[in-house]
């Protein structure tokens, strides 16, 4: 193989190796949301606002970066289940704050401590590598990040 095509190979070999870490913690994820009774994206709301105990359902919805309708039915979907509390914000009555129940609490804390939480296996896995490895896993995937980003915004998103 000449030095031109293990150049070209290696970004798709990245990417590759992006797709398949990425799928291994969604299963992860989904089967942590299974065991729990809940969706994925109730899943995901509830340990997003887990160390907030509380937000806005627009900061929520910036931070997850669900469609409006995703966010809307998991919010619903929680505060059935008596996770979530949903009230007006006082300042602004259109817009919904989100406040963790004491069973949504629980249900985080239960579900932050398991061992098989997607997070915590993840941590796991990335202690395997050295402090000056994260480091440089962390500085290489900015720079990838920071490239995207920009190339999105280019493209008018």
């Amino acid at each position: 193989m000449n030095p031109e095509e293990q150049t070209d190979g290696q970004p798709r070999e990245i990417l590759r190796a992006f797709w398949r870490v990425n799928t291994y913690l969604r299963k992860i994820a989904h089967k942590t949301a299974t065991d729990n009774r809940l969706s994925l994206p109730q899943f995901f709301l509830l340990m997003t606002i887990g160390p907030l105990e509380s937000t806005t359902q627009k900061q929520l919805g910036q931070m997850t970066r669900f469609p409006k309708s995703t966010l809307s039915q998991a919010v619903e979907g929680l505060v059935q289940a008596e996770f979530l509390d949903r009230r007006p914000v006082e300042e602004n009555r259109r817009e919904m704050q989100l406040t963790l129940t004491d069973k949504g609490r629980a249900m985080y804390e239960n579900i932050r401590r398991h061992k098989g939480y997607a997070n915590n296996v993840f941590e796991a896995a990335v202690r395997t590598l050295s402090e000056k490895q994260q480091k440089e896993l962390l500085d290489y995937l900015s720079r990838i990040e920071s490239y995207l980003e920009k190339a999105l915004m280019e493209q008018g998103e």
